[in-house]
């Protein structure tokens, strides 16, 4: 078992499912090439991708199983869409899941409701990949985690890692899954590093992860944010306060049960979301515990969550924006003092 990035582990997956099944297909913006460059030779492959994620499954698999598409997310899901149920398994690049406004309707009205439209006769083994979080200065329309809006979608199951080993597995387990999946990658850590596997393994949708154990509190937390909360959990346990940190993995489907034993264990809630400030997936955590938790609760849920603004560029006001350590090191004492 070696240590592998995150975006290295999302890459084997890729080529992990692409050597087991010849139907799975890779489409997207930039697939071969990328990051603003050009090679002027067609039998070369450039960068893969904005961030160097396909770098080289070009080169093993070819044109036509990796396909570089024009600039048109629409065409780029109504493609995947049909081709999903016409028997291929498409993995669909979104590049950044902000872009996710001009093809909604291919996910929304259409691939996540054809299983329904079709009593059951018609599946979409579909993956969208897409670029989420704040944090490296990308601006408004670059930075968003819109994973709370594909989570209220009915028929799309979405899944959130916070690690390379975590990414591997769910990736692979998306890709042979059945149902649209939308698989969420967090920018900032496509560089951090987690031991790995070297053989392919897959991790089932809908079942949590405790990166800290702990008896005091409770932290629920996704992709960045569960990386705080370590952080928090490592640097509070010389104080003697006991974090337990919940990473959901997937949104949807989600692991209720695992949050709300763990409710029941620390008596305390935190939730720490890049998502949105309001309607978001911190607020659906705090909802389940109130609803099928409250008596376990000993203080009031606090949830950390940006502003309700558009991400800035300016870079103290994005780190001001993000839900980031020490607010959520603010909360668990709120939490643990109430």
């Amino acid at each position: 078992m070696a240590e592998m990035s995150f975006r290295e582990a999302i890459r084997n997956a890729m080529a992990d499912a692409m050597r087991e099944d010849n139907d799975v297909v890779l489409m997207g913006e930039d697939l071969r090439g990328g990051k603003g460059g050009t090679n002027p030779d067609p039998d070369v492959e450039a960068f893969g991708g904005v961030f160097g994620v396909t770098e080289g499954l070009w080169t093993e698999f070819g044109d036509d199983r990796v396909i570089d598409t024009p600039i048109t997310e629409s065409a780029i899901m109504g493609l995947a869409a049909g081709s999903a149920l016409t028997g291929l398994r498409p993995v669909a690049e979104l590049m950044f899941m902000d872009f996710f406004g001009v093809c909604y309707d291919l996910i929304y009205n259409q691939a996540a409701k054809f299983r329904y439209m079709f009593g059951g006769k018609a599946t979409t083994p579909l993956v969208i990949r897409g670029i989420i979080g704040a944090g490296v200065g990308a601006a408004a329309q670059h930075s968003n985690s819109p994973y709370h809006l594909f989570t209220s979608t009915a028929g799309v199951k979405c899944v959130v890692p916070s690690n390379a080993y975590d990414a591997r597995g769910l990736l692979l387990e998306s890709i042979r899954d059945d149902d649209p999946v939308i698989f969420c990658e967090h920018k900032m850590i496509y560089d951090m590093k987690t031991e790995v596997p070297d053989d392919p393994y897959t991790i089932p949708l809908g079942v949590a992860s405790y990166p800290r154990r702990g008896t005091d509190v409770t932290v629920v937390a996704l992709a960045q944010c569960v990386n705080y909360a370590t952080q928090v959990a490592d640097k509070l346990a010389s104080e003697g306060i006991s974090v337990e940190v919940v990473d959901p993995r997937t949104t949807s489907p989600l692991d209720e049960d695992s949050i709300l034993e763990s409710v029941a264990a620390t008596g305390r809630l935190v939730v720490a979301d890049e998502s949105a400030n309001r309607c978001g997936f911190a607020h659906d955590i705090a909802a389940l515990v109130a609803n099928k938790g409250f008596s376990s609760l000993k203080a009031p849920v606090q949830l950390v969550t940006p502003p309700h603004t558009p991400v800035p560029f300016s870079a103290p006001l994005e780190q001001a924006w993000i839900p980031g350590p020490s607010k959520i090191e603010a909360a668990v004492r709120a939490v643990v003092e109430a």
